[in-house]
């Protein structure tokens, strides 16, 4: 009680600027309204670099060698069309946001029941390190300063770098062992189809929904195999003490072509991945934040 006999809280909450619950409540609200914003809006930028990146594989396995399939091949895609420079930045900036959202998820928790988790919060903030990483890449070949060596170039050059430190083979068959797992990891959930969980596709007819089930179980099954894939170079280029073992995004996928299945594996991963990327817009518009 104030002084003058009436309850703080109403006295507080009458005067401009200050504190009351009210406040707090469109505090929050704006927050959601930020994370959602952030949700989305990278979401769809990864939708534009997975089918970009899938498009440059099929070229790739078609027999043109132009472009890398990978993100510097996605990004000279973007910069040769017109305003492809506005076009790069929107995914920096879009990746910038995505980051953002999984920092959100590492602070405040994610969706679901298990959101609050440590185990939950600590991939939260796995993935905002490494899409704030992909987004300073991306933004600093925006301002002009392109790599003048490839992605598998660079690849090979951190892989010789770590191995040059102590126990650095170790460290760089640990790394190698974590990304083939986390591939493995995201085909069997991707055949679980536990991205149900995460998305609200109740209003839609059976058949888009059956399209969204399909686009996500092919495209996660692709997904995960590139990222079984470079884990497993990586293992390599570990037991063998050989950087130049390990492979970047495009020669992984080009690797697919080197079995005997031929082109037409890489063709399968290649239409995946491209698959993966129209998912990615879906669950850009339907996806629980």
């Amino acid at each position: 009680m104030s002084s003058y006999g009436e309850p703080a809280t109403r006295r507080d909450s009458g005067r401009p600027g200050t504190e009351g619950p009210g406040h707090r409540g469109r505090a929050r609200r704006e927050t959601r309204r930020a994370i959602v914003v952030a949700a989305r809006t990278g979401l769809a930028t990864r939708g534009v670099l997975y089918v970009l990146v899938g498009l440059l594989a099929l070229q790739v396995a078609f027999g043109d060698t132009g472009e890398e399939a990978d993100r510097s091949g996605a990004l000279a895609t973007l910069a040769d069309r017109s305003y492809g420079s506005v076009l790069v930045w929107a995914v920096g900036i879009g990746l910038v946001a995505m980051a953002l959202w999984r920092l959100s998820e590492a602070v405040f928790g994610a969706t679901g029941p298990d959101g609050r988790k440590a185990t939950k919060r600590a991939s939260s903030a796995a993935r905002a390190v490494f899409y704030g990483v992909l987004a300073y890449s991306v933004l600093a070949f925006a301002a002009g300063r392109k790599q003048n060596r490839s992605g598998d170039e660079q690849s090979r050059d951190l892989t010789a770098r770590v191995m040059d430190a102590p126990a650095g083979p170790w460290l760089v068959g640990a790394v190698g062992c974590g990304i083939a797992i986390g591939g493995i990891v995201i085909a069997v959930q991707a055949a679980r189809r536990t991205f149900r969980e995460d998305m609200d596709t109740a209003a839609l007819p059976e058949w888009a929904r059956t399209a969204v089930d399909t686009v996500g179980v092919v495209g996660g099954l692709a997904r995960g195999a590139v990222f079984t894939a470079a884990g497993g170079f990586l293992v390599y280029a570990a037991a063998a003490y050989d950087p130049a073992k390990a492979r970047g995004v495009d020669d992984t996928l080009r690797a697919f072509a080197e079995t005997p299945a031929g082109p037409w594996l890489l063709v399968a991963v290649a239409a995946g991945l491209l698959l993966f990327g129209v998912f990615s817009w879906a669950m850009a518009v339907w996806r629980r934040v």
